[in-house]
């Protein structure tokens, strides 16, 4: 088994120094990796980010992160990924990775993604520059999760993962208001997801929402911001994927 350990929404502000340092340093002892599925600071700073990167320095266990809306809000995401990275988080927007542990090799597809809604709830390429770009945007983001899922594949990695802020289908938002659906994910982040094909896909970002989901082809989607798990992290189990098996994304237990 993979154990996989995850959480968003951690918010973390300048006088949060070693707030979750205590739970982290545990990880080795019940983790293969941590990921961390965006809003990590509360509005995007510099300072902010320097928090976060000392509480998960040197944990023993990798960490891959994807940055959330919070983490832009002060227009310097490429300085807050920079110092994450500085102290050996692994940031995607775009991209993959392959962490090894125990042997078994874990790929990790990861990009903040956007909104837009959900099928039949949707917004569409259509009207004004600014609606066009907002979904190119998110269509953008769904499309570089597939890619990198894809060559995840090529790879032969005993599990893939995708790892968001913005949630891929309506089923974790539950609780949420209807009305905020459309601000907190987009159906093509699901459609990437079941078209490359993944054990387990992990977001944030809906406070209030829940924590069991599943896209339509069958991937099992787990909402992992803080106030919903209502601790430092979640670990999920994953079963090493069997390389002669191809398609559906093998089944991934609590």
């Amino acid at each position: 088994m993979i154990r996989i350990a995850a959480v968003g929404d951690i918010h973390l502000g300048s006088g949060d120094q070693g707030l979750l340092r205590p739970a982290f340093q545990t990880l080795p002892e019940c983790a293969d990796l941590l990921l961390l599925a965006g809003d990590l600071t509360r509005h995007g700073t510099p300072e902010e980010a320097r928090v976060v990167a000392r509480e998960v320095q040197g944990l023993g266990v990798p960490v891959v992160a994807v940055l959330g809306n919070h983490d832009h809000h002060d227009d310097r995401p490429d300085e807050v990924t920079a110092i994450l990275r500085d102290t050996g988080t692994q940031v995607l927007e775009g991209q993959g990775t392959v962490v090894t542990s125990g042997g078994a090799r874990i790929g990790v597809a990861g990009t903040k993604g956007f909104g837009g809604g959900f099928v039949g709830r949707c917004a569409g390429e259509f009207g004004e520059p600014v609606m066009k770009e907002f979904v190119r945007y998110s269509r953008r983001c769904a499309d570089s999760l597939r890619t990198s899922l894809e060559r995840l594949g090529e790879e032969g990695c005993d599990a893939r993962i995708a790892l968001t802020h913005f949630s891929p289908v309506p089923d974790t938002l539950a609780g949420e208001p209807l009305e905020i659906y459309p601000f907190l994910g987009s159906y093509l982040l699901a459609e990437a997801i079941d078209t490359a094909g993944a054990d387990l896909a992990v977001h944030g970002h809906a406070h209030a929402g829940t924590e069991h989901g599943m896209t339509s082809g069958g991937v099992r989607v787990r909402n992992v911001a803080q106030p919903v798990i209502g601790r430092a992290f979640h670990v999920y189990h994953l079963p090493v994927h069997d390389h002669a098996t191809t398609g559906a994304a093998a089944p991934a237990a609590r």
